[in-house]
């Protein structure tokens, strides 16, 4: 596994648990927006690189108080050995969640089929139609992502999907056509726009704008 960060304790990423957060490295969209760019290349930095026996060590050893595990990144499903590092975790009788793109619904059909995930958080970032120019250009399969999006619905385990509002690039019709495309019965979450953080330089102008002073991270 190609793992670039680890936080060793969050009460916010894992609705109802106390978990550990690990991000994985390399995305296969480029979402004006996203917040974590530097996890966006393959390769990124050797120097961030984390060690996948370090980090499994660290959750065995604090598996007492900290009982579940957020994989997120990037894109966590183009990890190829992301099976068999869900396997070690879940042999340290710890819950998974699993952050994702919904790009690849073949990786996630076998993570489910092997119930290696305990819960599933989706990003639903657009109108279908607007998908290829809101990833940078980087999603050449919509219908993948919408498979991703009825597999998830359908699996039978705790769920989420969530959109940030990028009003710059995003309009109140757009939102509505994004509610409209979430299953019914499906949790949707709307996300705030940390424009100070995105890959896009152009939308860092918007920071000021954007600043909440209450540091809430979702808008309604």
């Amino acid at each position: 596994m190609n793992l670039a960060g680890y936080v060793p304790l969050s009460l916010c990423d894992y609705p109802g648990r106390v978990a550990a957060v690990v991000f994985t490295q390399g995305c296969n969209f480029q979402c004006p927006w996203c917040h974590n760019g530097h996890l966006v290349p393959l390769s990124g930095d050797p120097a961030r690189r984390l060690s996948e026996e370090g980090v499994l060590a660290l959750l065995a050893e604090r598996r007492a108080r900290v009982g579940s595990l957020v994989v997120s990144g990037g894109e966590p499903t183009l990890q190829a050995a992301l099976p068999r590092f869900l396997r070690r975790v879940k042999a340290l009788k710890m819950e998974v969640k699993l952050d994702t793109n919904g790009s690849r619904p073949d990786v996630l059909r076998e993570l489910l089929r092997e119930r290696l995930l305990d819960f599933v958080a989706m990003d639903v970032k657009a109108p279908w139609p607007l998908y290829p120019a809101l990833t940078g250009g980087a999603c050449r399969d919509v219908e993948a992502v919408r498979a991703s999006l009825a597999l998830i619905a359908g699996a039978g385990v705790p769920h989420a999907f969530r959109t940030t509002r990028v009003d710059p690039l995003l309009s109140e019709r757009a939102y509505g056509d994004i509610r409209s495309q979430i299953p019914p019965g499906s949790p949707h979450l709307w996300q705030a726009f940390r424009p100070d953080l995105s890959l896009d330089p152009a939308l860092r102008a918007c920071a000021a704008a954007y600043r909440d002073p209450q540091d809430s991270v979702v808008r309604a």
